[in-house]
């Protein structure tokens, strides 16, 4: 590899939260053990089950993580977007890979094997802590999805979700999305119920003006109304 290549992947590396605890001289070491790996839109990156020896840092593009229930449904979820990580359960604990990976779009991955990472761990307390902040993070989002999922009617959950879906980019954190280019089926897969129930509740916001769809567009038109319905009101 070029010092180039290597000046690029360290570069790729500081857009991820968790590599802005490295300084540049542990990122330089941690991106001459990685790799860069391109998919298609499309591509399956990994699936439930396979080994895991590698976490993945997303440095162009997005990527959807899901499982399948007992019934063969599948339940998106998150969709990760660039500066995110993922694959890190297995690569932490030398298990088999816990979801499946698939390319929303062309994407650029950093891949990190998994005894370069753990090396540099034992020696890097900082990065340590972001992983652990990075899992804390997953278990919350994870015991929220069960909770909303137990106790939360559909219309409920699928405001929730729409709200969630519009902040989630970091350009949107500040000034929230009124445009969603989720299909009522990936809606329907985030929240774990079928399209036709879903596709029932938009068009029940449709008519009360709460939402608009048009063009493949789920279009937010009230969203003070929109986070009661998110709570139950």
């Amino acid at each position: 590899m070029t010092a180039d290549g290597e000046f690029k992947k360290e570069k790729l590396l500081s857009k991820s939260f968790i590599f802005e605890a490295l300084d540049s001289e542990a990122r330089r070491e941690l991106a001459g053990f990685s790799y860069i790996k391109r998919f298609a839109a499309g591509d399956t990156i990994f699936t439930m089950g396979m080994p895991g020896h590698s976490m993945m840092a997303i440095a162009e593009g997005s990527v959807r993580v899901s499982m399948f229930t007992p019934s063969d449904r599948e339940v998106t979820l998150n969709d990760l977007t660039a500066g995110d990580v993922f694959g890190e359960i297995a690569l932490l604990d030398g298990q088999d890979r816990s979801a499946n990976v698939k390319a929303l779009t062309n994407c650029t991955l950093v891949v990190l094997e998994r005894r370069a990472l753990l090396d540099l761990l034992q020696h890097n307390p900082g990065l340590s802590i972001k992983l652990i902040e990075l899992l804390c993070q997953r278990v919350r989002r994870s015991d929220e999805r069960m909770i909303e999922i137990a106790f939360l009617d559909l219309p409920a959950r699928l405001a929730r979700l729409v709200l969630r879906l519009s902040t989630a980019a970091p350009a949107s954190a500040d000034k929230p999305l009124s445009k969603l280019s989720q299909s009522q089926s990936e809606l329907a897969s985030m929240t774990g119920n079928s399209r036709e129930n879903v596709n029932r509740c938009l068009r029940k916001w449709q008519k009360s003006e709460l939402i608009d769809l048009q063009g493949g567009w789920l279009i937010i038109k009230d969203r003070s109304r929109l986070e009661a319905v998110a709570h139950g009101e």
